[in-house]
């Protein structure tokens, strides 16, 4: 019995709204990186001047500065919590899925609705913390505020990730450890981890991606502030764009937030060596 190969057109609307909602606007934004264009008049080609402009631009330069260091804080802070919250929810006592369904709850709100809540429990005179700490006051702190309120909204999401990863092990490989005399700590770490590879690469690509392209929670939480120490480059981005009306500069900075995401998602994928994925189911 011959086997049939599905028709290419099957994949035809997937490429349609790609091409409508992703690839063309990705190049109109690389079009309008290269105008003075105030977003009301018609564009005006201005060549590499935006382009130059991001050189030398010493605020974008400190943006990108924040922007990494947001992207990789959140990820030092969400991997480890998420991972053993995952591991530790994916048993089967009815407890822990209780538990689990109230740990959840971050994932049924919206984004603008957290960073309110945090707004108003962090607010210095009639917050939660009154008299304490100006958490998003302080040009110290005020990045690790935005990190804690980022990781308390996506860690409930990446937790899922693992939690159906973890549930997903051979049930043997365990009876063969505890067989050989593991310790929970050695079946963790010779089994639980190396089985959990391929996950933590794709939690770890879409953490740092989201990282990349934050925005609404900033904006909400300081819109940032105090004075700059909040405004990473999605921000200003933003801010360029809609307050200053320069969207020709805008889009210049835009490009290189999708280049950033582009290279850092192929360079974890290489590194990580996920393009070469296998099975790792018992038996493979």
């Amino acid at each position: 019995m011959s086997s049939q190969r599905p028709s290419g057109w099957y994949a035809a609307p997937a490429f349609a709204f790609f091409a409508l909602f992703a690839a063309l606007p990705m190049v109109l934004v690389v079009y309008l990186s290269f105008t003075t264009w105030d977003g009301l008049g018609t564009p005006e080609i201005s060549g590499a001047d935006n382009w130059t402009r991001l050189m030398e631009d010493g605020e974008a330069h400190a943006s990108v500065g924040r922007t990494v260091l947001l992207m990789v804080v959140s990820w030092l802070v969400q991997t480890p919590i998420a991972l053993l919250i995952g591991v530790w929810a994916a048993g089967k006592e009815r407890s822990r899925a209780v538990l689990s369904s109230i740990f959840f709850l971050p994932l049924l709100l919206s984004t603008a609705a957290i960073a309110l809540l945090w707004q108003v429990l962090l607010d210095p005179n009639f917050g939660a913390f009154v008299g304490g700490p100006l958490f998003l006051g302080d040009t110290e702190i005020a990045i690790y505020t935005v990190v804690f309120v980022i990781s308390w909204q996506y860690i409930p999401f990446h937790t899922l990730l693992y939690q159906g990863a973890a549930r997903a092990i051979p049930p043997s490989l365990y009876e063969a450890a505890t067989i050989d005399g593991a310790s929970r700590f050695g079946k963790f770490r010779n089994i639980t981890l190396p089985q959990l590879r391929y996950t933590i690469v794709t939690s770890s690509v879409l953490m740092l991606v989201g990282s990349l392209t934050t925005f609404d929670t900033v904006l909400i939480l300081t819109n940032g502030g105090p004075g700059t120490a909040t405004r990473i480059l999605p921000l200003h981005m933003y801010i360029t764009g809609f307050s200053g009306f320069e969207m020709g500069y805008a889009s210049a900075i835009a490009v290189v937030l999708v280049v950033l995401g582009t290279v850092l998602s192929v360079a974890v994928m290489r590194w990580s060596g996920f393009r070469a994925m296998s099975s790792q189911q018992e038996g493979s």
